[in-house]
């Protein structure tokens, strides 16, 4: 069951700023591609421009819903609070003197956050909290519909971009710097302002692809971003069993819609006998 976050909003100016282009710029990007570049390469509107307008809309549609589960999904301890007086530090259950609490394995306090975090993967600037046990799933598939989302602005809008603005130095100029010279009135027409978001297209498409593969790479070596770090793959339990354990039971519907529900194998606390069932 998903327990929303009391307090959403990032706690530092870093975290808030990032957010915020996020929220910007991807309404604008989808904009740009649905309803300038298509409606350019398909005046006619016919079978082929509904097809790919649908296909964007749901695109944006997995973004927008895997972002707000990813920003509003408590992954804290606080559901799994042992107090100090109560129990022991063991089977890699430890005390955490900031939260006054004994937390289960795997999980690691984040200063930005203020909280322990289960299965803590890393604090995400971008979502203004960390990725953890709980909303790890929706952070993976968030970060896989952004790739598709600008993958797809970018090659539809280099159709777009090169048939309307012509190949020369100056255009790569543009190109290089494109917010420079948009935002300082450089050159503040409106293909300068398409050119910022098809180079914001390319440079995402590139950005979250290495993301993309990073972390579904950890994800089927069973580790999160510490472990890797230091080689502990303690936790792998074969890469089926990995994906599962993020992307619960049902992990072949997740890849769809954030809003199919898909039962974790566990609580995010019981690691010694998930990886001691086969034993």
């Amino acid at each position: 069951m998903v327990v929303m976050r009391k307090k959403i909003w990032p706690r530092t100016a870093g975290d808030l700023a990032s957010m915020a282009f996020v929220l910007i710029i991807v309404p604008l990007v989808y904009w740009f591609g649905l309803w300038i570049v298509l409606s350019e390469l398909y005046k006619d509107k016919g079978l082929q421009y509904t097809l790919h307008f649908v296909l964007g809309t749901f695109i944006m549609l997995n973004i927008v819903g895997n972002f707000t589960y990813t920003v509003l999904c408590d992954t804290s301890t606080v559901r799994n609070v042992i107090s100090i007086g109560t129990a022991k530090t063991e089977n890699g259950w430890w005390l955490c003197t900031v939260c006054e609490s004994v937390s289960p394995p795997r999980s690691w306090h984040c200063h930005t956050c203020d909280t322990c975090i289960l299965k803590r993967n890393h604090h995400c600037v971008f979502v203004g909290y960390c990725i953890g046990f709980y909303n790890h799933r929706y952070f993976v598939m968030f970060l896989w519909y952004l790739f598709l989302g600008a993958a797809y602005a970018f090659c539809y809008g280099s159709f777009f971009i090169w048939n309307r603005v012509p190949f020369e130095l100056s255009t790569i100029i543009r190109m290089v710097f494109p917010m420079m010279i948009f935002f300082f009135g450089i050159d503040m027409s409106i293909d300068q302002f398409y050119l910022v978001l098809y180079v914001v297209s390319f440079v995402g498409t590139l950005y979250t692809g290495v993301l993309c593969i990073y972390h579904f790479n950890l994800i089927l070596r069973g580790v999160v971003s510490n472990e890797s770090n230091k080689r502990n793959y303690t936790y792998d339990m074969g890469w089926k069993d990995n994906i599962k354990d993020v992307f619960g039971e049902r992990w072949y519907l997740t890849w769809f819609l954030p809003y199919i529900k898909s039962q974790l194998p566990h609580d995010g606390t019981s690691w010694c006998s998930v990886c001691l069932k086969d034993d």
